[in-house]
């Protein structure tokens, strides 16, 4: 007998044991995922109308998570479900349960997904330090740090400007994608109403949409940095949403991308309900 096929059917048998509880806490993640983009949304929304809000990243809407009834409670949750889905990013970076392969294009997407794994896992890590009382740490100039410190290392102006230049076209990506809504062919809607399928894909088109914008915002920043050696030009999410707020019409412009990204966010719940997740 082959032993390496003999370790690839272990492998396989410790998928399938472990899919259901890989399953249960991806959809958690989804969830969790759409509740904090349902914060940014809202709280910039708020802003737009001019009724407090404010603009603000995912560390930020976890906080504001926590200062609601129940807040440490939510935390606790907030953090269970953030570890799912960076455990989910996770099986799709290296199991590659949705077969996208070894080419280019499937390496650079499961790339992007160990990629978003880290970033979750740091969210989840903010959401217990606040359930715990010691502080969400980080956040601000977080973006300004990074690109400082990549910038003072050997080519580290190329690759801020590369790693703009992705960010851009990635953007560029989520309007195809808005477009041609792909994204409903992940989902498990047969037998659904065709109304509810019509408002998920509604949801996930006007929510990939405003996602396309902010990190269209955000690449731009890096670019800017790297072409005028500035880290302090580099920004975020908050600070997408507040350079929209500048622009011609800015109210208006930041209330409908607000209100894209609380689309995003109940699209997520959406993905937690009806998305498949097969890791066979």
């Amino acid at each position: 007998m082959n032993p390496g096929h003999g370790i690839r059917h272990e492998a396989r048998r410790a998928v399938h044991r472990t899919a259901p509880w890989v399953e249960r806490l991806a959809r958690m993640g989804y969830a969790a995922k759409g509740s904090i983009y349902i914060v940014i949304g809202l709280l910039a929304l708020r802003s737009a109308l001019g009724q407090g809000g404010r603009a603000t990243d995912s560390r930020g809407a976890i906080q504001e998570i926590g200062t609601q009834p129940y807040g440490q409670l939510l935390l606790w949750a907030l953090a269970l479900g953030l570890v799912g889905y960076a455990l989910w990013q996770a099986v799709r970076a290296t199991l590659d349960p949705e077969h996208k392969g070894h080419s280019p294009t499937g390496l650079a997407k499961r790339i992007g997904y160990a990629v978003s794994a880290v970033v979750y896992v740091g969210l989840a890590l903010t959401s217990l330090r606040l359930a715990l009382g010691q502080g969400g740490g980080g956040g601000g100039q977080a973006e300004e740090d990074w690109t400082a410190r990549l910038m003072s290392e050997p080519f580290g102006q190329v690759l801020v400007g590369a790693a703009g230049a992705a960010i851009i076209a990635f953007a560029l990506f989520q309007f195809v994608l808005a477009y041609n809504a792909k994204f409903m062919d992940k989902l498990d809607l047969s037998g659904r109403q065709a109304r509810r399928h019509d408002w998920v894909e509604r949801l996930g088109r006007a929510g990939i949409s405003a996602r396309g914008v902010v990190l269209a915002v955000v690449g731009i920043f890096l670019v800017q940095a790297a072409l005028y050696y500035e880290p302090e030009r580099a920004g975020g999410l908050s600070e997408a949403l507040r350079e929209l707020a500048h622009q011609p019409f800015g109210p208006w412009l930041l209330g409908a991308v607000a209100a894209g990204l609380a689309a995003y966010g109940l699209f997520a719940w959406a993905q937690a309900a009806y998305r498949h997740l097969r890791v066979d």
